[in-house]
């Protein structure tokens, strides 16, 4: 019988390094879609804030040390970092979302020149701050879009997608650096 290993959507793909700004693929172990039934958003709230965390407002990701919980869309979140709370089934729909996803980082001093190539974003702080979250096409294919920090984000595909995503990112950091070379 053939042994099955577990293998991550980018398995094998070194980091990219490219003026200071790495592209790596992250690491989500723990993945929970979170889906309030109507009416229920009081009590999901009330059973989140035992992990500190409440449910999102649109284009909001928060956060309560390693565990997020981030928009995804329309009535919609994942839950990241940690299971569900006891309770929360009896409130809102769960799925396990970690097969289906594929995550990836980038971080650096032209992370948003490199994202708004493919993104058709304004990912700049004033517009795009930390916290902010968009579900936005990336190039032909749809992406969560997460600011986490002041020059770094997270992008969130379908596991089939992964490598596509990764060759796009990729190749608007080429550009900003062919374009640094030549100036």
């Amino acid at each position: 019988m053939p042994e099955l290993i577990a293998k991550s959507a980018l398995h094998g793909q070194a980091p990219k390094v490219a003026l200071g700004t790495t592209l790596s693929e992250g690491v989500v172990e723990k993945m929970v879609s979170v889906a309030p039934y109507p009416g229920r958003g009081a009590a999901v709230d009330a059973v989140l804030g035992a992990l500190g965390l409440r449910f999102p407002a649109a284009g909001e990701a928060v956060a309560a040390g390693d565990v997020r919980l981030i928009w995804v869309g329309r009535g919609m979140a994942f839950l990241l970092g940690a299971d569900a709370p006891a309770g929360l089934a009896e409130h809102a729909a769960l799925t396990d979302q970690a097969d289906g996803w594929a995550v990836l980082r980038i971080a650096g001093p032209v992370a948003v020149d490199a994202l708004m190539r493919p993104f058709p974003v304004d990912l700049r702080a004033a517009a795009f701050p930390v916290g902010k979250v968009a579900r936005v096409p990336l190039n032909h294919m749809q992406a969560v879009l997460c600011r986490t920090g002041e020059d770094a984000f997270e992008i969130m595909v379908f596991r089939s997608m992964a490598r596509t995503a990764w060759h796009e990112i990729a190749e608007a950091m080429d550009v900003l650096e062919a374009r640094a070379r030549a100036s």
